[in-house]
């Protein structure tokens, strides 16, 4: 079954999160989404990648430019303006299975959790939430203020999911993308699509 679903980059650390959600989509999930992605989110992006993306554009087509089979992706993206507060996300009447803020800032989650909307993200998500529709938010931070924890409550007694960017390490992980991959089927799970990203915990071994 076909997903739709609106992907945000906002600028928290982690932005591996986000290339590794997208990449999920791409390779295993039918649909199409569409993608808002913040100056900041953009800007961390870089500082953590090594990158020199000058706009929403290239930073898409460095995650599809990356998939292993890039002739015919299975999920297809759309980039919507991050201050166009009058794009298709931000309308209830545009039906959607489910939004996620992969990596959210705190600014993001406050925003949110106040019912601030100044921005296409914080629009969209307002939006997810009065339609009832599942918003997933991975905040990283480290260590959380009371405010912090206070606005995660209020999200998540709003609906939404505060999915923290603390990847298990019971798949022994052995690099990065392994705890990219990790978050990335957690936060699909979150939503409702389940994806085989790494080993669940307790599986037998075809060893055993």
């Amino acid at each position: 079954m076909e997903k739709n679903l609106i992907i945000a980059i906002t600028g928290a650390s982690g932005a591996l999160y986000a290339h590794h959600l997208l990449r999920a989509l791409a390779e295993h999930i039918p649909g199409k989404s569409r993608v808002i992605i913040s100056p900041a989110g953009l800007r961390v992006c870089n500082e953590e990648a090594g990158t020199r993306f000058q706009n929403s554009e290239e930073y898409l087509d460095w995650i599809l430019g990356s998939l292993r089979h890039q002739s015919d992706p299975l999920h297809s993206f759309e980039l919507e303006d991050y201050r166009d507060i009058g794009a298709r996300s931000a309308s209830g009447s545009n039906h959607h299975d489910g939004m996620a803020i992969v990596p959210c800032s705190m600014k993001t989650l406050a925003s949110i959790s106040h019912g601030i909307t100044q921005n296409l993200v914080e629009r969209a998500a307002d939006v997810t939430l009065k339609e009832r529709r599942p918003l997933v938010v991975v905040p990283r931070e480290a260590p959380y203020s009371l405010i912090h924890l206070r606005n995660m409550t209020a999200l998540t007694e709003a609906g939404g999911i505060v999915l923290p960017a603390s990847p298990g390490f019971y798949q022994k992980p052995e690099s990065l993308d392994d705890l990219g991959r990790f978050i990335a089927a957690r936060v699909l799970s979150s939503l409702g699509i389940q994806v085989r990203l790494f080993r669940p915990w307790l599986e037998e071994s075809s060893e055993d």
